[in-house]
């Protein structure tokens, strides 16, 4: 018990911050009066805290609830590099559970939290298909490297503004990526040209389709190609979020607005 003791009060010694995962208003009012920051990570601020980072989503993955927590406290200044920060979470139970203590810099900052809360489309349907285009960056096609080009949000603009490349298989259907027999049907058509196009709501509106936006005026880093060109342009000229899975490096990227937002290796995340 003694031992026990000894860990807790170490977790809890020098700590900057205490971040509180989805608290009640009960749990949250134990920490009002404590000489440390305290910060809200929920999907709403349900509690009135002066210090929250919205959760875009009750990721049931602990280590994912830290990483965007810990990334939404960056963009809002909450939290510098080096410190340290208590994290206690649910994990088993409606009850808080769980304890973690981490330092601010054992997440690398991706961008993938502005990715989430910021797009257009649903933050479920940006989690899903950043999924795929994660998965497809670790396992390729067949074993070997694969590219894709995945447009979600504003579908109707990005319509209006590329062609057919060749038939729609989805013309006709009203499937949702997430569905894993969905997810399975985007790595198999991810080998072959076009991007597919995701509705706000996650419905696979279009697979091979050539975006036709003009890349003027679009920077992109030196030794990106067409794929990445046209992700730029495409969210420059609409309100959709464009995720690109590079062939020659593995790479998951990201635009929105014109800008590469975030890079991202596959095998890191």
């Amino acid at each position: 018990m003694t031992e026990l003791g000894e860990l807790v009060e170490d977790l809890v010694t020098d700590v900057d911050a205490v971040f509180l995962f989805s608290p009640s208003g009960s749990y949250f009012k134990q920490f009002e009066e404590i000489d440390v920051d305290v910060v809200v990570v929920a999907t709403e601020n349900a509690v009135g805290a002066e210090q929250f980072v919205e959760l875009p989503l009750e990721f049931t993955d602990v280590i994912g609830r830290v990483r965007f927590g810990l990334e939404g406290a960056h963009g809002q200044e909450l939290v510098e590099d080096g410190d340290e920060i208590l994290c206690i979470s649910k994990v088993f139970d409606d009850e808080m559970d769980t304890v973690m203590r981490v330092s601010s810099t054992e997440f690398t900052q991706t961008g993938v939290y502005d990715l989430f809360v910021n797009s257009r489309a649903e933050p479920s349907v940006i989690r899903d298909v950043f999924e795929v285009a994660v998965e497809l960056g670790k396992k390729g096609q067949k074993g070997k490297p694969v590219g894709a080009l995945f447009v979600v949000g504003d579908a109707g603009k990005v319509m209006n503004k590329s062609r057919p490349l060749s038939y729609n298989p989805f013309e006709k259907s009203h499937v949702h990526v997430g569905d894993p027999i969905v997810n399975v049907m985007l790595k198999e058509f991810s080998r072959l040209d076009g991007a597919f196009v995701i509705s706000d709501s996650g419905k696979i509106v279009s697979a091979y389709r050539y975006l036709e936006p003009s890349a003027e005026g679009v920077d992109i880093p030196k030794g990106l190609g067409a794929r990445h060109m046209a992700a730029g342009a495409i969210t420059r000229d609409t309100n959709a979020t464009a995720i690109v899975l590079s062939e020659s490096d593995g790479i998951v990227r990201a635009f929105k607005g014109g800008e590469l937002i975030l890079e991202l290796d596959p095998e890191e995340y």
